[in-house]
């Protein structure tokens, strides 16, 4: 009786009902209810319509008897038909009891829990937007309910909920979204099913911009797309797709900035989709935001630079990377090398940086100043900062990877010749740490790295920005003690007042920067460590050198190295190389040209050098005398080979000689022979090298090549007025030949006791090889 007086003012009778185990006498106590409440409404007698709710959620929904619960959810649907508009009023004490047995182990009250929210809901409209976020987590919950029928209807409820949302403008997104950022990263398929189903209906509402909250659930999206059902990635596809397509529409309202890691991050997932995705939002985002995405370019790059080199089963995103690093890379602009200072100087009113363009004190004072400050201000590309650190670091990073593909490292060496070209000061920071990684790429597999790599050396030893004070080749030759050394003393005339160029190249060609001496240096250290690299790409490399940087700056500098090279073989090995090259590569043929007739005193400078290097090895150095046409000289070395060890390889190299003469490059020396009353010592050379020669093939192609020499006698006809060579070229006679021939013999003496002194030959030298 006590409890019966309790649940006043609901009759004993209905309280029985609502206990009992059958469907049926439940729905007939609710019919009951719901006519007691529609009363209590009619005499507006809210205290009443309270404690009937409470006596319903109290005494039943949350009883721990199951049957009591059942009829406390029915009944609370009762109470909330009866209600009918003035429902909202009491939505909070109607739903949360429902939500409670959400949680119910029994699936058949979690569905009629279901049922009950549905009514309440189908009743109360709009109303129940303001508890959104309760019904939506427990929504969330019974979409992954391992019960088919709960399933079903709780998506009956969802359905009836997007509907309320989609036709109302009072939705309240700003409290929605940490649940949604929450719940995004479930797990359960059915869970994400249903999330994703929500974003998609949110995103069709013309009143609810979520694209505000983009940044918040975005991570938890890519997620999604990786799921195992196709299903769910599909509609994460679409639903990513909307928001992209709002972003093209509405560009300037959206946060670039605050997705940019996100989609770098994902621009990395091992899954393709989640990856191609990433990818076409990153190539939207560089393009649609510029210099906004600057900032996050490392980051960029360590996703996109791999995907560079994907085969064809990875089509789609190697396209879309390539993309992404072009734009990226038309970002950089000349303005990044002086956007630091500039800031720097106006921000902290400092004195001017020394390098600044703007040094002038009265630029203040004539408002140069404020006119930059609003200028700083106003342009959005200046008030980004490049972060060209950390992409330096990334492009090392990547260069050091052995495993990365060929184009990946293509991209990497654009990036620094990009960089070098746009933003040279701060680059050349950077260019000690990666001169190294930059040399050993020249010993890459891939012909087109090389070229790119020497594209990017090429343009650090020519810079402008990088020539330093004080720093001559002495400096730059310094070399490092964990590497193969190429010994090159430092000289008085390398210190001298004509300033830090030093003997890296000659007085008429360009000038340098003080890397270019340095990579002289290293350039050749690196053919000295690894000979195989000179043998396969060696003449390749120095060709394109020539290419790039002045030719004569080449030859000169390496002539001058290798001059006081302490490796004699390697000495004579890199001089036949450079020989040959100039001697046969079309990229000399100016080079050629000049020292062909030594009218200049630059060319007569350049001979002389080379002739000291040459000097190494003594068939290149006829070819030199052949190539300026000293040929007197040329005779004369070659009386001195008589004095020479004759080794196999020696005669090797007079072979290829007697094969060049017959080249179109010497084309002008054949002709000569024609004259022989005025070219009487190239006769006599050519007659030396065939002395030289056993009767080979080189030794038949010269002898009948000699043959055609006409008869003296027969030549009178000529023109006897012509000038013998020394008068046609008498600039040449300021040539100390004397003081080259005892170089060529000093440098040979030396040759000679290092390869004695190799094969434990110092006591008792081998016989020469009598021709």
């Amino acid at each position: 009786m006590n409890a019966e007086r309790d649940l006043a003012p609901l009759a004993p009778s209905v309280v029985r009902a609502l206990n009992d185990k059958l469907y049926e006498k439940r729905k007939v106590a609710a019919l009951e209810i719901e006519k007691l409440v529609r009363e209590f409404v009619a005499q507006n007698n809210t205290s009443q319509i309270k404690h009937v709710i409470l006596i319903l959620s109290q005494e039943f929904a949350l009883s721990q008897h199951p049957h009591s619960r059942k009829g406390g959810l029915i009944g609370l649907a009762a109470c909330s038909i009866a209600l009918g508009k003035d429902s909202g009023l009491y939505l909070k004490e109607l739903i949360e009891p429902v939500l409670t047995c959400f949680n119910d182990a029994d699936s058949r009250l979690r569905y009629y829990a279901c049922e009950a929210l549905y009514n309440i809901v189908k009743v109360a409209r709009g109303s129940v937007l303001p508890h959104f976020n309760v019904l939506f987590d427990g929504l969330s919950k019974l979409a992954a309910d391992p019960d088919p029928n709960v399933k079903s209807g709780s998506e009956l409820l969802d359905r009836l909920l997007k509907d309320i949302v989609t036709e109302s403008n009072q939705f309240d997104l700003v409290g929605f979204i940490p649940l949604l950022r929450e719940r995004i990263y479930s797990n359960n398929q059915y869970a994400r099913q249903f999330i994703i189903s929500w974003i998609l209906v949110l995103e069709s509402v013309p009143d609810i911009n979520l694209l505000d909250y983009l940044p918040e659930i975005l991570d938890g999206l890519f997620q999604i797309l990786g799921d195992n059902s196709k299903e769910i990635r599909k509609m994460c596809e679409v639903a990513l797709g909307e928001f992209l397509k709002e972003i093209k529409k509405n560009p300037s309202s959206v946060k670039f900035a605050e997705m940019a890691n996100i989609l770098v991050i994902h621009c990395q997932a091992a899954d393709d989709l989640i990856q191609l995705t990433a990818m076409c939002w990153m190539r939207e985002f560089i393009q649609l935001a510029g210099r906004v995405m600057l900032p996050y370019s490392s980051g960029i790059l360590t996703a996109v630079l791999p995907c560079l080199s994907y085969d064809d089963r990875k089509k789609n995103i190697k396209e879309v990377a390539n993309v992404c690093n072009q734009s990226l890379m038309k970002l950089v602009i000349p303005e990044d090398d002086e956007m630091d200072e500039a800031k720097q100087s106006i921000t902290l009113s400092a004195e001017p940086n020394p390098e600044e363009p703007i040094t002038k004190p009265e630029a203040a004072s004539s408002g140069e100043s404020l006119l930059l400050f609003s200028f700083l201000c106003s342009s959005e590309r200046i008030q980004v900062t490049l972060n060209l650190d950390g992409i330096v670091q990334v492009l090392d990073c990547h260069l050091h990877d052995t495993s990365i593909g060929m184009m990946t490292r293509i991209a990497v060496l654009k990036w620094l010749y990009h960089l070098y070209i746009k933003t040279p000061r701060k680059m050349f920071r950077h260019t000690d740490s990666l001169f190294p990684i930059l040399l050993r790429t020249l010993s890459d597999e891939s012909d087109e790295v090389i070229l790119k790599d020497l594209e990017v050396l090429a343009e650090i030893a020519s810079s402008p920005a990088g020539q330093t004070e004080g720093y001559g080749p002495s400096e730059a030759a310094e070399p490092r003690p964990s590497q193969v050394e190429l010994h090159v003393p430092i000289r008085n005339s390398q210190l001298s007042s004509s300033g830090p160029k030093g003997l890296e190249c000659s007085p008429s060609t360009p000038t340098m920067n003080s890397y270019f001496y340095k990579f002289m240096i290293n350039l050749l250290r690196r053919f000295s460590s690894e000979r195989k690299l000179l043998e396969t790409r060696g003449a390749f490399i120095i060709r394109q050198l020539c290419l790039l940087l002045n030719a004569e700056n080449i030859f000169h500098s390496m002539a001058d190295i290798l001059l006081r090279e302490e490796d004699l073989k390697f000495a004579s090995t890199m001089v036949h190389t450079l020989n040959t090259i100039l001697l046969t590569s079309s990229e000399l043929f100016q080079l050629r040209n000049q020292l062909k007739d030594l009218r200049t005193p630059e060319s007569r400078n350049l001979f002389c050098c080379l002739y000291r290097s040459w000097c190494h090895n003594p068939v290149t150095t006829v070819s030199l005398c052949f190539l300026t046409q000293n040929y007197k000289h040329a005779y004369d070395l070659i009386q001195k080979f008589g004095d020479l060890e004759v080794t196999v390889d020696f005669l090797t190299e007079v072979d290829k000689l007697v094969q060049l003469i017959e080249c179109p490059i010497f084309t002008y020396l054949r002709l000569q022979l024609l004259d022989v009353k005025n070219n009487p010592y190239l006769i006599k050379a050519l007659y030396g090298l065939l002395m030289l020669l056993p009767q080979s093939s080189a030794f038949q192609l010269l002898s009948h090549r000699l043959q055609c020499v006409p008869n003296p006698e027969l030549m009178q006809s000529a023109d006897s007025s012509r000038a013998s060579s020394s008068s046609r070229r008498p600039a040449s006679s300021t040539i100390d030949y004397t003081e080259l021939l005892q170089h060529f013999d000093k440098v040979q003496s030396k040759h000679l006791e290092v390869r004695h002194q190799r094969a434990g030959r110092a006591e008792q030298p081998e016989r020469r090889v009598v021709l």
